[in-house]
């Protein structure tokens, strides 16, 4: 006894399936640029955030990168964040702001302060519209005609602390909790979508998987849950 199974219209569902798949990475690598920005978008206003809350519980190490007697305060930053899409992927940028506030005592505003501080430039103190210079020193105001030298303005505590926040941002609590929070790394693990519009791919082909990957990756929710 012969059997014969006509098998195209089978055939013709796999190789839509196919074509479908394919589709849906191709659709998802045209819509990585949105996600990517997205992303970025994310990134940056959360690790403004994170920076803001370790500021004002670690005021000793980070209050040069805000105006002065506002540490931890959105509104006096003195730093920012900018990211770039390409081909590589996302990068983050750090730029310092200047300061426009007074130090007590202090007729000028210091040039440059977050950026100083930060790298632990040494400084030269000199009077600017007196030939005294006045300052505070162990609770004692000092009267000199010398220029002062300072040889790391912030402090060894303040040195480099801004950078060191950062990295921690990145090596730790992104990958750690931001991921994890946001829902993600399971929006990523499990592209639900693409299981919702399966059927319709096994009818269509390519046409509605480039759609349906597009959708996916473009769409993707980023956000503290």
């Amino acid at each position: 006894m012969n059997i014969i199974m006509n098998t195209k219209n089978l055939e013709k569902v796999i190789g839509n399936a196919i074509d479908y798949s394919v589709g849906f990475l191709d659709g998802a690598q045209k819509g990585k640029t949105i996600f990517l920005k997205n992303l970025g978008n994310s990134v940056v206003g959360i690790l403004k955030d994170y920076v803001d809350v370790e500021a004002r519980s670690n005021p000793q190490a980070l209050h040069h990168i805000y105006e002065w007697y506002q540490v931890g305060s959105p509104k006096a930053r003195l730093y920012d964040f900018t990211y770039t899409v390409s081909n590589a992927g996302l990068s983050f940028k750090s730029n310092f702001k200047q300061s426009k506030t007074l130090p007590s005592g202090s007729l000028v505003p210091f040039e440059n302060k977050a950026k100083i501080m930060e790298d632990g430039t040494p400084v030269t103190i000199s009077p600017v519209r007196s030939e005294v210079l006045a300052f505070e020193s162990d609770g004692q105001t000092v009267f000199t005609r010398r220029d002062i030298d300072v040889q790391n303005p912030g402090g060894t505590q303040v040195q480099g602390s801004f950078e060191k926040i950062a990295d921690e941002f990145f090596r730790v609590y992104f990958k750690q909790s931001f991921l994890k929070s946001s829902g993600l790394y399971s929006y990523i693990k499990k592209p639900v979508l693409y299981k919702q519009n399966f059927r319709t791919g096994s009818r269509v082909g390519r046409s509605a998987g480039v759609e349906t990957g597009f959708k996916w990756i473009a769409n993707a929710h980023i956000g503290v849950e």
